[in-house]
């Protein structure tokens, strides 16, 4: 029996992350997805829209079909 795995190279967060310090955030996806870990990746909000930032995967972790990463962000793209 095969387990299904999806494997992301960026970042999409669609507004679900949670922020556990300044620049360390958390966010659940549904599935088993692997990623790089202590590799920059682009952050989006949705696939379609522009990059946000760049952040660093510092943990993946599977569970009950959910993977959660804990990312730490690195650079920031802004219009302010």
């Amino acid at each position: 029996m095969g387990m299904p795995l999806e494997l992301n190279t960026l970042i999409v967060t669609k507004g679900r992350e949670l922020r556990v310090e300044e620049n360390l955030f958390v966010l659940e996806k549904e599935g088993y997805r692997l990623y790089p870990i202590d590799i920059p990746v682009e952050v989006k909000k949705t696939l379609d829209s522009d990059t946000n930032g760049t952040a660093v995967i510092k943990k993946v972790e599977w569970q009950n079909s959910l993977t959660t990463i804990t990312y730490q962000l690195i650079s920031l793209n802004s219009t302010n």
